[in-house]
């Protein structure tokens, strides 16, 4: 990579947009990248820029995370969120919590403790001893939320090469209560290595997690570019009849993406852009600004 070179992408959730919603994904994407890019460019950490770039995600009721999170078959929301960092291979992640504001704070929390993967109570008893806040009773789904499957992230690459990938998730509409997606599972919804680049996924969670789609990603990686890279979801996506979306970074700081969904909000900046640019489909990437 070029010394002091640094990347950001974000994504919004692979899934159809609805044609007014299609602003508000773009806006809430590039407010998610301006952040994480403003960490970056003053030097700050890919870790940090990927948390603060979900935290901000997960606070927008636009997308299904966080404040936006679609209620299980109970009528209750369980929020996931992993979180990894390229330099150490330290991994961090939540899966069905309920009275967390912002998982993905907890799982970066737990990136310097011993457990990979706390759940449920636990994970909660966890932000507890960690001063982080905690809602009374259990968050409650938006009557408006989106009601598709879909998972919110980042990649980011900083100045001193390091790589960091997150992911959070409102889960799936009326799903069993309990049930864990691919979002807080690494080699499945995200993943990141120094050298190699970084990954963050959305879709349908079960083929992701049968498929190890990150980390079919990440093999990709090892030889090519970015978006020849993320086009490595498509055979397994296609095994499996399933629809996903990956946004990476490759160890040259290049973005790329690739969905067989109809849209993938994405919102991205780096070193060598002017300002943050936003798409809602592959085929945007050149022109990302387009409608």
């Amino acid at each position: 990579m070029v010394e002091g070179r640094w990347s950001i992408v974000v994504h919004g959730g692979a899934r159809t947009i609805a044609h007014n919603r299609r602003a508000a994904n773009r806006s809430g994407c590039a407010a998610a990248a301006q952040a994480g890019a403003d960490i970056l460019r003053r030097g700050g950490s890919a870790i940090e820029a990927v948390k603060v770039a979900v935290c901000i995600l997960e606070d927008d009721p636009t997308f299904n995370a966080g404040s936006g999170s679609v209620g299980n078959a109970a009528g209750e929301i369980e929020l996931d969120a992993g979180i990894m960092d390229g330099s150490t291979l330290a991994i961090g992640a939540v899966a069905a919590v309920s009275r967390i504001y912002n998982p993905v704070e907890v799982a970066a929390g737990m990136l310097d403790a011993a457990p990979i993967l706390l759940v449920g109570a636990g994970a909660e008893a966890f932000a507890r001893s960690r001063g982080l806040p905690l809602a009374a009773t259990p968050l409650a789904p938006l009557p408006a939320a989106d009601p598709g499957h879909d998972t919110v992230g980042c990649v980011a690459l900083d100045q001193t090469g390091h790589f960091a990938a997150a992911t959070s998730t409102g889960g799936l509409a009326g799903t069993m209560p309990g049930r864990v997606g691919d979002a807080p599972l690494p080699g499945c919804g995200f993943y990141a290595e120094d050298g190699i680049g970084g990954v963050s996924l959305s879709g349908d969670g079960e083929a992701i997690a049968r498929t190890l789609l990150a980390a079919r990603v990440m093999r990709a990686l090892e030889t090519k570019k970015a978006t020849s890279a993320a086009r490595a979801i498509f055979k397994p996506l296609e095994r499996m009849q399933a629809e996903a979306g990956a946004i990476v970074i490759d160890a040259a700081g290049g973005i790329g993406l690739a969905h067989n969904s109809d849209h993938l909000a994405v919102a991205y900046a780096a070193s060598d852009l002017k300002g943050v640019k936003t798409l809602l489909h592959q085929n945007e990437l050149d022109e990302p600004d387009g409608q």
